[in-house]
């Protein structure tokens, strides 16, 4: 049976992506509006929100998604000025070293939040109301590659990501009766903004990396076509996996090209 190439619209639908004001956020934003979609972005910056909203034509809600009065209240005024929301893209999070020594309670419940907690108020939410109207939708959480490997200095947050990971799985299971997709994108280094000023200009789309076997970092774009993907009718049999979208550093396991060479080298680099 031929692929009908209108499937990958997302033409009538309404998508929330959260954490939406800046970088990998910013970019699925974009893309979904660019394929139809109704977009809101719920960010807890103000001055990125309004940004955001005015560049790519979206509704912007300025909320705190660790609060769930304040998704409840952000998900009252989507559906009331887009429509029902069957598109959910668990997007916002942050990042502080922590060494595993060193982590307080205080610092371990902030990344906790920052990057666990809200996907579950965000697709609880969301997924109530659709199961009650009985319509199908698509759920997609960011992880990151730190959610399936040793994050030496980062303990915190990559237990928090490899929950996303898990939580994934298991409310894929739990919602595929209700035709409610839930699936998983991480990411390795990828060239946000902040990403940029941080780095001092070193990270540049021409900087090699060695240490991914693309040898390069990722696009906000090449993350946002695949939750495009994810969203559409494209991927409707598609449910539970985590996609790492990151030049191939999760399959490489530890190989790395050699800086002289180029030939791929187990282990440190020399």
């Amino acid at each position: 049976m031929a692929i009908d190439p209108s499937v990958i619209m997302l033409t009538g639908r309404t998508a929330v992506v959260t954490g939406g004001g800046r970088g990998i956020g910013r970019g699925i934003a974009e893309a979904m509006a660019a394929f139809g979609a109704k977009v809101a972005i719920w960010e807890r910056d103000r001055d990125a929100c309004d940004a955001a909203a005015a560049d790519l034509g979206v509704l912007g809600v300025v909320a705190d998604v660790r609060d769930s009065a304040q998704v409840d209240a952000a998900l009252e005024r989507t559906v009331g000025e887009l429509g029902e929301v069957s598109i959910l893209v668990n997007n916002a999070g942050g990042v502080f070293k922590s060494g595993l020594l060193d982590t307080s309670e205080n610092g371990w419940d902030a990344l906790y939040r920052s990057n666990l907690r809200h996907v579950l108020l965000c697709t609880q939410r969301v997924a109530r109301r659709l199961v009650d109207a009985r319509i199908g939708g698509s759920v997609i959480n960011l992880t990151s590659i730190e959610g399936v490997r040793a994050a030496p200095g980062y303990a915190a947050y990559a237990a928090a990501k490899a929950g996303v990971v898990n939580y994934t799985r298991t409310a894929a299971l739990e919602l595929a009766p209700h035709g409610i997709r839930v699936n998983a994108l991480a990411p390795d280094l990828t060239l946000t903004e902040g990403i940029i000023e941080l780095s001092g200009g070193a990270m540049s789309p021409d900087a090699r990396m060695p240490y991914i076997p693309m040898n390069r970092a990722g696009r906000v774009d090449e993350i946002a076509g695949v939750a495009v993907f994810l969203a559409s009718e494209m991927s409707s049999y598609l449910t539970g996996q985590t996609i790492h979208v990151d030049g191939g550093t999760q399959a490489a396991g530890g190989w790395y090209h050699h800086p002289q060479t180029g030939e791929y080298h187990l282990g440190p680099l020399p």
